[in-house]
């Protein structure tokens, strides 16, 4: 008669979930989860700094930064530059999960300094034409589109720089 294993005899091997899984079971998800915790608290803390550097710009207090997109520092660079960062810092800059977290930071980047930054400006110059309608004219009653969509190169930098910081003292700090 042939013979079955078991789950434990398997686990009494050494093996246990770690031939199925690569790494033992975890029971908390985010402390023993550095990159996915260090892009969490990147954003957070990009969305929070808006609020000052708003102020900082405009002297005036507008919490609703906290929560829109756009402005200083860029809470998608730092998203994505902390978790890239953490990952490389976790597994090493050979590790495949580095190579597409660098990829991604890249790709969001670009985006939020290109594509969405120009369609804010697009958005900014119909806003314009839309008020200089007169009060009959079907559009003139039209809700503004959202002009503060994309970044600059600089507020870019500054999330991306915001990012590293992070992902850094998280490790340093675990």
């Amino acid at each position: 008669m042939d013979e079955v294993m078991t789950a434990a005899d398997a686990g009494s091997l050494g093996g246990g979930n770690r031939a199925l899984y690569g790494s033992p079971p975890s029971q908390n998800l985010f402390p023993h989860n550095l990159p996915i915790f260090s892009a969490f608290l990147a954003f957070a803390l990009a969305q929070f700094l808006k609020v000052f550097t708003n102020w900082y710009k405009e002297k005036r207090w507008d919490s609703k930064r906290m929560i829109s997109s756009g402005g200083m520092p860029s809470s998608h660079s730092a998203t994505v530059t902390a978790l890239a960062v953490a990952i490389g810092l976790e597994e090493g800059a050979g590790a495949p999960a580095f190579a597409i977290a660098v990829v991604l930071a890249c790709v969001v980047m670009y985006d939020a300094s290109g594509v969405r930054l120009h369609a804010g400006r697009q958005a900014e110059l119909l806003n314009q034409i839309v008020c200089e309608f007169p009060p009959e004219h079907p559009l003139s009653t039209v809700r503004p589109l959202r002009e503060l969509l994309g970044h600059t190169p600089i507020q870019v930098a500054a999330g991306g720089i915001l990012g590293c910081v992070v992902a850094y003292l998280m490790r340093s700090t675990s």
